[in-house]
């Protein structure tokens, strides 16, 4: 089950990169329109930390993704 969890967030951490690069958004750019510090985005893009559901929903309306896509494969 933690290999699983592991799996789900590596990817949320590359689809997002994926996103913010496709947005051509530097990741300064995404934690202000998302209201975070800098170093809180990193730690996404990194698969260091999760978002809050607040904050999973701030970025999935900026990029106009599905949450579900974030996290797909």
């Amino acid at each position: 089950m933690e290999e699983k969890i592991y799996e789900i967030c590596n990817n949320f951490a590359k689809n997002l990169k994926t996103e913010r690069l496709a947005h051509n958004m530097t990741q300064k750019q995404v934690a202000e329109k998302i209201g975070i510090k800098t170093q809180s985005y990193q730690a996404y893009e990194k698969g260091i930390t999760l978002p809050t559901t607040v904050n999973l929903l701030k970025l999935s309306f900026l990029f106009r993704v599905s949450i579900d896509e974030l996290f797909e494969r």
